[in-house]
């Protein structure tokens, strides 16, 4: 049975980067909406809206004071009111950010934990006792140090999955649930289509609590292996899909790292606790650990298309995937993912787009993506505002890497890499503020933005356009959407192919990723679309030129 959200074209939005409305360099509600018109030209249908409420920023909103209220940089409750409705007008959608694992420190909850030990909100958290004055485990915090905080005058420690001013709300006690489930409906009541949930796999410990051996010089090991994606996990989330979700007729989108794709039918199954999922599995290929930036891989185009496929056929078994290349935590795609910098450009980008956009789901699309926005190359730490690259860098050098290393791997990972302003033109900020913005923008800005890619037919926001259009409007649009994935493994190793096959349709993706001439057999095809200007086809095969991607029909 068809649901209505895998249909939708979904944006990605980081408030605070994506337009600035009153000049003070900080993106904003009605900056969002500001944009709509922009944004439904593009062809989206619903965004997905970063962190907007009430936080100290130490994370950039996924620190959360109030969850029933407005950041007043972003604005207020009645901008968001406004935004929704301006928003249904124009065909588009709004998922929220949901932020449950862990709270802010300046949450009144957390306040009230801290003040009172023998307070209700004390079990709201997980407080333990120190181990022969030492933290309770060894178990490392996914942004670098301890997981655990030691409680000012107690000989107490609080654990924090993140950062030490993030602390993990204590999902064992029934009433914190009961609290979590009233507010996620709280908002669902107020109009929105549904939430993407943060870290959701985190909400389960083991309760053993006990260290394990240390994988790094801190003498550390990662909290991952008992904190993420436990036994016991599955209580928590069939009660908040039946509290809540399970109400309404809203989408629900997981980032669940850690999830086997033997376990995929719990979290995206007929019964799974989310409409769909993102699988981390492909988008991390650069690092043997997403958390451990200094561990580079040297990763080739077949296995990251094999990662892609494995998880295009593991998803297709049971449910619905969440597709994408970019977002909030990950650097820019066209340089992580095409090695020539000569092709890091609109045949890189484009390439990259209608490979990922013509897979089985739901795409979603990050702001500035569709404009071939890549990473920039900062000369200092002190210019970074992200605290895991900040981390990152220190821990490298703990492992004994030099300041010059360290520094480039930031570079290449860090969060701060998509979190610059949108590149709307080539003025003075670029188009984002009328005021120094809060984060450095990218240092090409001048070239790659809206406006000068806007009224260009050739530029890949127009190639993004027509993606989308023949995704969401085109006589294809049944195959594109509901349509069957069968990957093509037995290609050279830099040709990334699959079908969608949908009653007797047949269409074909092919992509090479490589700066090389190559040649395909092919069927007899009709062209759909192409990124290059004509198709080298040779009866009964093609060349494909650096970097050429194209959509076909089998005859």
């Amino acid at each position: 049975m068809t649901k209505w959200w895998q249909e939708e074209m979904i944006y990605q939005i980081y408030p605070k980067s994506f337009k600035d409305s009153n000049g003070d360099g900080i993106g904003d509600i009605n900056g969002i909406r500001e944009k709509l018109p922009y944004l439904k030209d593009l062809g989206i249908t619903m965004l997905w809206i970063c962190p907007i409420f009430k936080s100290p920023m130490i994370d950039n909103g996924y620190d959360i004071s109030d969850y029933q209220d407005i950041n007043p940089d972003f604005g207020t409750l009645e901008d968001l009111e406004n935004l929704i409705e301006d928003s249904k007008k124009v065909g588009i959608k709004i998922i929220l950010d949901l932020v449950v694992n862990h709270s802010s420190d300046d949450h009144p909850w957390f306040q009230e934990a801290l003040a009172d030990p023998d307070s209700k909100y004390r079990d709201y958290y997980i407080f333990k006792k120190s181990v022969d004055g030492r933290p309770p485990n060894n178990w490392r915090s996914i942004f670098g140090g301890s997981v655990w905080e030691k409680v000012r005058s107690e000989d107490m420690y609080y654990l924090h999955t993140f950062d030490k001013r993030q602390p993990d709300l204590n999902f064992e006690n029934p009433e914190l649930r009961r609290e979590i489930h009233k507010m996620i409906n709280w908002w669902l009541d107020r109009g929105i289509a549904g939430f993407r949930i943060d870290s959701i796999t985190f909400i389960k410990k083991d309760q053993d609590y006990l260290s394990l051996e240390a994988d790094g010089v801190d003498g550390l090991v990662t909290c991952k292996h008992k904190m993420r994606n436990r036994p016991g996990i599955s209580e928590f989330l069939h009660e908040l899909k039946q509290e809540t979700f399970n109400k309404y007729d809203c989408v629900t989108v997981g980032e669940a790292p850690g999830v086997g794709y033997d376990e995929f039918g719990d979290y995206i199954g007929e019964d799974g606790y989310f409409s769909m999922i993102f699988d981390f599995k492909y988008a991390d290929i650069d690092v043997e650990s997403g958390s451990d930036w200094f561990k580079r891989t040297d990763w080739t185009v077949k296995e990251f298309r094999d990662l892609i496929f494995q998880s295009q056929e593991a998803i297709q078994k049971v449910g619905w995937g969440a597709n994408f290349i970019e977002n909030h935590d990950q650097p820019r795609a066209i340089s992580k993912l095409i090695r020539e910098p000569q092709y890091q450009n609109y045949f890189g980008g484009s390439a990259l787009a209608l490979m990922y956009l013509f897979l089985r789901g739901t795409p979603f699309l990050y702001q500035g993506q569709e404009i071939g926005a890549t990473n920039f190359t900062r000369q200092f730490i002190e210019q970074f505002d992200d605290i895991s690259s900040i981390d990152n860098y220190y821990r490298s050098m703990s492992e004994g890497f030099t300041k010059e290393e360290a520094l480039n791997f930031v570079n290449l990972r860090s969060r701060d890499n998509t979190r610059t302003p949108m590149q709307w033109d080539s003025s003075r900020y670029a188009g984002f503020s009328t005021h120094t913005p809060w984060l450095e923008t990218n240092e090409n800005y001048e070239t790659i933005n809206v406006a000068s890619q806007e009224n260009d037919s050739e530029s890949l926001l127009s190639f993004y356009r027509m993606l989308i259009s023949t995704r969401n409007t085109s006589e294809y649009r049944d195959t594109l959407i509901y349509g069957d994935i069968k990957p093509i493994y037995d290609t050279k190793a830099h040709i990334i192919s699959y079908y969608r096959e949908h009653s007797t349709e047949t269409l074909q993706v092919i992509v090479n990723m490589s700066s090389d001439e190559t040649s395909m057999e092919i069927q007899p095809f009709t062209s759909i679309i192409s990124n290059y200007k004509g198709i080298k086809n040779n009866d009964g095969s093609i060349t494909l030129r650096p970097y050429e991607a194209m959509l076909i029909k089998l005859n």
